[in-house]
């Protein structure tokens, strides 16, 4: 795809429940271009048409992040910080993403908690960081297990994914960032269907 170009829109996202894009949008910072296309209360995938028409990808990251249910949307964080691990990655980095991984793949209690530590072990200069945070935000509670829960509000683990995926999208050559949240948003296109959005990404 030629820088300039837009993609493709969604027929569909059948994994998000939420009837109209605006109630997904409550507590999401949108541009305020983005915020314009709500006036005629569209239903999700409408709303989504309409930012990649505009080609308001890092709005349409914040929207895809809200309106997928919490574990597709860690695993989105998680597939976009995977396409920017290299040989020079640093291990804590790597361990943030395994443990991100593992609790897509099971999400218990102790795992949560592991991506956590994971994530602060590996700092925050880096997508699979923020991947483990959404893991760790999904559920449970914020404070150390032997003190009175903190849930997580509601909308951090996808504050945490669009961090993950617009990190992805510029940690390595910036010039691509376009193409890049392009194909991630493919991603998470083929995942708000039923995929695993491991989809092909032309070179």
């Amino acid at each position: 795809m030629e820088s300039g170009e837009y993609m493709a829109g969604a027929a569909s996202l059948t994994k998000v429940s939420v009837p109209k894009a605006s109630a997904i949008c409550r507590d999401i910072q949108l541009d305020q271009q983005a915020v314009a296309g709500l006036v005629a209360d569209p239903a999700p995938v409408d709303f989504l048409n309409k930012l990649l028409e505009q080609q308001l990808y890092p709005d349409a990251v914040r929207f895809l992040a809200r309106a997928l249910p919490k574990r597709e949307a860690t695993w989105w964080a998680c597939l976009s910080a995977r396409s920017v691990v290299s040989p020079q990655t640093s291990p804590e980095v790597v361990k943030a993403l395994d443990a991100a991984e593992l609790w897509v793949f099971k999400p218990t209690e102790p795992n949560r908690r592991a991506a956590n530590a994971a994530a602060h072990s590996a700092s925050f200069e880096n997508p699979a960081a923020w991947a483990a945070m959404a893991a760790f935000w999904s559920d449970g509670s914020m404070a150390p297990e032997d003190a009175p829960s903190v849930p997580p509000a509601d909308n951090l683990t996808a504050k945490a994914v669009a961090g993950a995926v617009m990190l992805a999208a510029v940690l390595t050559q910036p010039e691509k960032a376009y193409e890049k949240y392009q194909f991630f948003i493919e991603q998470a296109i083929d995942i708000a269907n039923g995929g695993n959005g491991r989809i092909w990404q032309a070179a």
